[in-house]
């Protein structure tokens, strides 16, 4: 963070290109983060417990062997709580993980995520805030036009260039009936 003299606030700079590799590298192991919820309270040894979930570091809250955001936000991903966070609030966000579990009647296409989804949902949620604070007019939607434009400009790319090669091919099977004549 950078302080500017003028005010007392923070100035907060992100690297984009960060925030999205760091979404997008969690999202596999986000899987296998929650399955391994209850063992980061194991009493196996001293040593194997990591503490509170980054939600719970960044909420300043005691966090619990029942807390429904840690098996999403580990302690290692409290930048990307803090992303999210900033975007939609913690108590939403733990109200959308509260229906996601519980299966609540508010929306049912969130009840119909399956449990081994749910990682990939919050990693989703996680990369649209990444979007919004990179274009906060658009955020997803922006980024996906962008794909859509490349993709298109690609496909005319590949339609002139398989052109060009027929055009070649024809041209060269022309030279070959005027050497044989």
């Amino acid at each position: 963070m950078e302080y500017s003299k003028k005010t007392a606030k923070p100035l907060k700079v992100f690297n984009t290109i960060h925030l999205f590799s760091s979404s997008s590298s969690s999202s596999s192991s986000s899987s296998s983060s929650s399955s391994s919820s209850s063992s980061r309270w194991s009493s196996s040894s001293a040593t194997s417990i990591q503490g509170p979930c980054a939600a719970c570091k960044v909420l300043r809250r005691r966090c619990s062997e029942s807390c429904i955001l840690a098996p999403y936000f580990t302690p290692t991903k409290v930048l990307q709580f803090i992303t999210a966070h900033r975007i939609f609030g913690a108590g939403n966000i733990i109200r959308w993980l509260k229906v996601l579990l519980t299966g609540l009647e508010y929306s049912k296409k969130m009840r119909e995520i399956p449990e081994m989804n749910r990682a990939d949902a919050v990693s989703s949620m996680v990369y649209e805030a990444n979007a919004r604070i990179v274009d906060p007019v658009y955020g997803c939607a922006g980024v996906i036009s962008e794909l859509q434009r490349q993709l298109q400009q690609v496909q005319a790319e590949l339609a002139m260039t398989q052109a060009e090669l027929l055009f070649l091919g024809c041209q060269q099977q022309q030279l070959k009936d005027n050497a044989n004549s």
